[in-house]
């Protein structure tokens, strides 16, 4: 089964991320911010802007972002399994199976403030990132090296 769910941008196109460590939060472009960006591929794991440390590439959801996903795949699944289940018990004459109850709701959807500042660092500046404020110092979010801005 695959869903499909949309995590908003914002204006400039950042989508919001959570350092798995230290937890606090930026910005990360969502897809190739420019042309140097589309030569380079994806480095083997991401460092976090504020405390340096790297992560895995699906490690930085922010809570909210992980709430909207679970609960927007809830409603899906929850579907497929009562139609597989009605499916299952609809060729047997002894037992019988209904569906029946609330099935989860899909929450709001996600908004996405446009609350931070972009900031490059000076070894991959192809990869910008956006910070709630620009005093720093910063790491790079490739590297991890330290930078000031």
């Amino acid at each position: 089964m695959d869903i499909s769910i949309q995590l908003p941008l914002d204006v400039d196109g950042f989508l919001r991320r959570e350092c798995p460590h230290c937890e606090q939060q930026f910005k990360w472009h969502n897809g190739p911010a420019n042309e140097e960006a589309e030569g380079h591929g994806p480095p083997p794991s991401y460092f976090c802007p504020h405390c340096g440390v790297p992560a895995d590439h699906d490690s930085w959801w922010t809570h909210e972002q992980l709430d909207f996903i679970h609960g927007s795949a809830s409603p899906a699944i929850m579907r497929s399994l009562q139609d597989e289940l009605e499916q299952t018990f609809r060729r047997s004459k002894y037992i019988s199976f209904k569906a029946e109850g609330d099935t989860p709701n899909v929450p709001v959807a996600l908004v996405e403030l446009d609350d931070m500042h972009i900031i490059t660092s000076p070894c991959h500046a192809y990869e910008p990132i956006k910070v709630p404020d620009g005093s720093g110092p910063y790491h790079c979010l490739v590297c991890g090296s330290r930078f000031a801005v």
